[in-house]
């Protein structure tokens, strides 16, 4: 069976100004991130803040355009898709953003907030499109009842239910989550999480899921990718990365996140700052913060390549097995 999503080499560049007289500058987001995800599977993109988890994300649900690349949904050439087809795919990739308090319109109650995918997008009756709200509702956990409140009147846990029902109306095959749960309480993350795993076996979708926690990529994802200025650095599966990480921004990552039950590991604490976007370093992108740095660190980028049951861009991987 062929992946659901296979992308290669996918960039994107923003033409930034940091003055009123200064030239335009490119702002490197994305820098040629390539990856495939089979339908049922949940792949995870981590990494800080800035490292282009979120434009990635964008550039999957077609809200943006890559400046260069290919990107194949279902079977089809998302960047350049026919008319019949570009209406499909909007129908078979829906996004889950990270706030459940902004994300869904307050002058309007929950069902209509659930109906109005249909509406748009099908030719179903008004009975038959309120038939299916209520039976969204119910998977994902919400009373009959509420489809007659408005937002303001729930939990931001039960937000991201009405969130995440409103994405499965049109029964997507990709699931796009940008930090689902990141502005939830821990014991709320719990249960919205199960309700994910829950909802992935009952329909088999298939989830990109975009976080910044370790420990909620490590309940949910099956596959990793590990992400640093706009580049991939590491990418495997979730068990070879967190059992055994090679390269060193991801062993920081992982050993700066804090685990019940577990001996204490000695921190390998990643210095300094984060390098501008506008200026990449010209050989491996983590250079200027690796502990393990030498000359050809700094002068020739390493390429992304398969080391110890995964794929790491790092010069001196075997080193770390």
């Amino acid at each position: 069976m062929s992946p659901l999503v296979v992308a290669q080499d996918l960039t994107r560049i923003y033409r930034e100004k940091s003055g009123v007289f200064a030239k335009p500058q490119d702002l490197r987001a994305v820098g040629g991130v390539s990856f495939s995800l089979d339908g049922g599977k949940t792949l995870a993109i981590v990494g800080e803040s800035g490292c282009g988890k979120s434009t990635l994300a964008r550039l999957i649900t077609l809200i943006e355009k890559p400046n260069s690349g290919a990107l194949e949904i279902d079977g089809t050439d998302a960047l350049a898709p026919a008319p019949a087809d570009a209406k499909r795919l909007r129908r078979t990739v829906q996004l889950v953003f990270q706030n459940p308090y902004g994300s869904l319109n307050p002058r309007k109650k929950i069902g209509a907030i659930l109906e109005e995918p249909l509406l748009i997008n099908t030719d179903l009756g008004k009975a038959e499109r309120r038939q299916q709200a209520l039976a969204m509702m119910a998977r994902v956990g919400l009373s009959e009842e509420y489809a007659r409140r408005y937002p303001h009147m729930f939990s931001g846990g039960q937000r991201q239910r009405v969130a995440i029902a409103r994405a499965l109306m049109l029964r997507p095959k990709l699931l796009v989550a940008d930090e689902p749960v990141s502005a939830l309480d821990v014991s709320v993350q719990a249960q919205v999480l199960n309700l994910l795993i829950d909802l992935q076996q009952q329909f088999g979708l298939a989830y990109l899921f975009i976080s910044h926690d370790l420990a909620v990529v490590r309940f949910i994802a099956h596959d990793v990718l590990v992400m640093y200025l706009g580049l991939a650095v590491e990418h495997g599966t979730k068990d070879v990365i967190f059992e055994k990480p090679l390269h060193p921004y991801t062993q920081a990552l992982l050993a700066a996140t804090p685990a019940l039950g577990e001996p204490r590991k000695a921190r390998r604490m990643v210095k300094g700052e984060i390098p501008s976007p506008l200026n990449v370093p010209k050989g491996c992108v983590f250079e200027t913060r690796c502990p393990h740095a030498t000359d050809l660190c700094r002068a020739e980028r390493p390429p992304l390549r398969p080391v110890g049951g995964r794929l790491v861009a790092c010069h001196y991987a075997e080193q770390f097995l």
